[in-house]
């Protein structure tokens, strides 16, 4: 009998407006900070990775007999995965920044009541 109760209670619940509180918002922005730098991380971290492997394979002549070409790609491919977390930092604190304030004020509304 509990079953059946909580199975219709599920079923209106997917029927019924949701209302968006406070909470809500606030992981919404919370997300609206992070999620983007997160995509640049792991794009730009990728790509790096790709161009110090296409580096290696260059100048161990697997893919080609140019060495000199291959250990600056590799070099470039290094430089771009040292680079990529002082980057992400970087924009994430200019995101804070941006929306530190709101956050701040929801969190503050939340936790007072």
């Amino acid at each position: 009998m509990n079953n059946q109760i909580d199975i219709a209670n599920k079923i209106k619940n997917s029927y019924c407006e949701k209302q968006v509180t406070k909470l809500d918002e606030l992981k919404s922005l919370d997300k609206k900070v992070k999620r983007p730098v997160k995509v640049f991380a792991y794009i730009f971290g990728v790509a790096g990775a790709l161009v110090l492997g296409t580096g290696m394979c260059l100048a161990m002549n697997i893919i080609g007999d140019i060495m000199a070409v291959g250990i600056v790609v590799g070099l470039l491919g290094i430089l771009m995965t040292a680079v990529n977390y002082p980057i992400y930092k970087q924009i994430l604190k200019k995101r804070k920044r941006k929306y530190g304030a709101k956050i701040i004020s929801l969190s503050e509304e939340i936790i007072e009541k």
